[in-house]
């Protein structure tokens, strides 16, 4: 599956962004999908994440500010993110994977950056 991600931007403490990305090359509907991103010198993390069922887990300093939501038809998963903070700032990218197993299909990374 070919994932390609796309939102990112430039954005004020206390603003908004919607992160998309878009799937091909298989079948979107029985992919996990998720969001994780990556600072300068730090790990990549999980922020989100909504199974095939549509049930979602988030990192704990998101929650209540960023909703993981996915369209099957457009084959699309979104990561909408409110009241966003300078420490949200990062490299953002999406993923898939198949139930049960560890292999990540990625996308290509999209900046975030929030100015305080």
């Amino acid at each position: 599956v070919q994932l390609q991600a796309s939102g990112g931007g430039l954005v004020q403490a206390g603003g908004s962004l919607r992160l998309s990305c878009a799937a091909s090359g298989g079948i979107f509907s029985i992919y996990a999908m998720s969001w994780y991103r990556q600072a300068p010198g730090k790990e990549r993390d999980l922020v989100a994440v909504i199974s095939s069922t549509g049930s979602t887990n988030y990192l704990e300093s998101v929650k209540g500010r960023f909703t993981i939501s996915r369209d099957n038809v457009k084959n699309t998963v979104y990561l909408q993110m409110n009241s966003l903070k300078p420490e949200d700032t990062a490299v953002y990218y999406c993923a898939a994977h198949l139930p049960g197993t560890t292999h990540r299909y990625w996308g290509q990374g999209t900046q975030v950056t929030v100015s305080s």
